[in-house]
């Protein structure tokens, strides 16, 4: 941030507070939020965004529900649940609760959201979320069981998070497009309007049932996307925005020091890495060459990174997954010391001895993207630089378009290694290495029963998949929100906006 506008801001401030402006939408009971990234569908089946995380938690609820600080499970819309067997799950449903349109919810719901989303052919954004779902059985109107195609011993897990029920009625009518504009769950918020990818504004669900995520005590949450992060805090300033979120570290830093605002920085599931395309599905590229790849992290000082731009409570990661999550075995991460000599020799010995120029891409944190650059640039890597919306390089990414890419993963906060490293190393869409090995662990860890054999084979992937130099991974990141004073919030470690737990001061 430039400093003559950040003075500019400051004397915004001033005056503003001098004139007696009101700094949040308390009298009107609105808290009002910028998003940065743009939203493509709020179906929560159909996008892949941490927005759209944070949409969903507020608008559905899942079957179960884990406290993101004890990290225990509840149940939300069922009230318990039993492994009839390795395959199968039954639940009892909660009794007298609706839909925002006034559906009853019942076993048809979750039959018929289960058996859609579970049909890879309908297109659900992130597959690896549902497909290790078979169907669904209703037993009677507040029994279903659920099908699992192997098993699954993480499912409660995901359960609770990007697994939400639908109104059976109103999907069938409507379908993903029509949940997009006009989405209707069971959440502590309803929604008034969508404009698509630019205003969201929810309500209060008055009616809210006995769930664990607790109802809300704010009436209304108005949220734009505003992607620049200036503009963000210029609205901050001026009193038309209450909380922002996603700030970079340099600025946060700057409004912490303003008695106006409260910053709070908080831990994240995200991982930043580099891609590499190891298998060549772009086409003839260096990255298929193992000396390449293992340059490529040795080029890359992150220590430097976490405590020159990440800040907080980020810090250095070498693992394909969080380090929190259940199989994220640190210990059989192989780790890359900062040797930018080493890097050149790797160049050198696979026949790049001048370096050689690829595509990059990115769509986040211009500026961590720009810094690895510089140290690419530095053992003789050049990049044609690209910087797209996420939705677009996803895209590329399925397609296998993609050479080199700095990339991110939060895992939809789910605490479990299979949210990350088997979305990306079980030879899907989004996987550049396609490894046999890789692949035969990642079967097993995600099927086992067995914690301890679960725990031997992700350790087993991460092995291969670090020692092949798949990935270069990188950090992970942390998150500074920022309010008003006249706002009340704790943030938790998953990264999930929790709406029904902010208050007015």
């Amino acid at each position: 941030m430039k400093k003559s506008w950040f003075k500019t801001s400051i004397a915004s401030v001033a005056l503003i507070a001098a004139s007696g402006a009101a700094w949040a939408e308390k009298a009107n009971d609105t808290l009002r939020v910028g998003f940065t990234k743009e939203l493509e569908n709020v179906d929560s089946y159909f996008n892949s965004s941490r927005e759209g995380v944070v949409l969903q938690r507020a608008i559905w609820d899942g079957l179960t529900y884990r406290d993101p600080i004890t990290n225990e499970y509840s149940g939300n819309l069922a009230t318990s649940w039993e492994w009839i067997d390795d395959l199968t799950l039954e639940f009892k449903l909660r009794e007298g609760v609706t839909f925002h349109n006034g559906e009853a919810f019942n076993a048809d719901d979750v039959v018929y959201t289960v058996n859609f989303i579970s049909k890879e052919e309908n297109g659900v954004k992130t597959q690896r979320n549902v497909n290790w779902m078979k169907s669904a059985e209703k037993i009677d109107d507040y029994t279903v069981r659920i099908h699992l195609k192997e098993a699954f011993p993480a499912a409660i897990e995901f359960l609770s998070g990007p697994v939400s029920m639908y109104p059976n009625e109103y999907y069938a009518e409507v379908g993903p497009s029509g949940m997009g504009l006009n989405p209707v769950g069971t959440g502590p918020y309803k929604v008034v309007s969508v404009v698509p990818g630019q205003h969201f504004v929810l309500q209060k669900n008055d009616s809210y049932h006995d769930s664990p995520k607790g109802k809300a005590s704010i009436a209304n949450v108005d949220i734009r996307t505003i992607p620049d992060v200036n503009t963000q805090m210029a609205e901050l300033f001026s009193g038309s925005l209450d909380l922002i979120w996603q700030v970079p570290a340099d600025q946060a830093e700057k409004l912490a020091q303003m008695d106006q605002f409260t910053v709070t920085n908080e831990s994240t599931m995200r991982v930043g890495y580099l891609s590499m395309d190891a298998a060549g599905r772009s086409g003839d590229t260096p990255f298929t060459d193992l000396r390449v790849r293992r340059a490529v992290n040795h080029a890359i000082n992150r220590e430097e990174l976490v405590g020159a731009l990440l800040k907080g409570k980020s810090k250095v990661v070498w693992t394909p997954c969080f380090p929190s999550q259940f199989g994220c075995v640190q210990d059989a991460a192989t780790e890359y010391e900062y040797n930018p000599e080493k890097a050149k020799a790797l160049l050198a010995e696979a026949g790049y001895p001048d370096g050689f120029t690829t595509e990059f891409y990115a769509y986040r944190d211009r500026e961590y993207a720009e810094a690895i650059l510089s140290y690419l640039n530095a053992v003789g890597i050049k990049a044609d630089f690209k910087y797209l919306q996420y939705s677009a390089l996803r895209e590329l990414n399925m397609t296998g378009d993609v050479p080199l890419a700095f990339l991110t993963w939060g895992s939809f906060s789910i605490n479990d290694a299979s949210a990350m490293v088997s979305q990306f190393f079980k030879h899907g869409s989004l996987d550049d290495a396609r490894d046999d090995q890789v692949l035969a662990d990642l079967t097993i860890a995600d099927s086992a029963t067995d914690d301890a054999t679960r725990i031997d084979h992700y350790g087993k992937a991460i092995a291969r998949i670090t020692d092949q130099a798949y990935w270069a991974p990188m950090f992970s990141y942390n998150t500074n929100y920022v309010s008003t004073k006249e706002v009340e919030y704790t943030p938790t470690a998953d990264e999930v906006l929790r709406f029904t737990t902010m208050t007015w001061n």
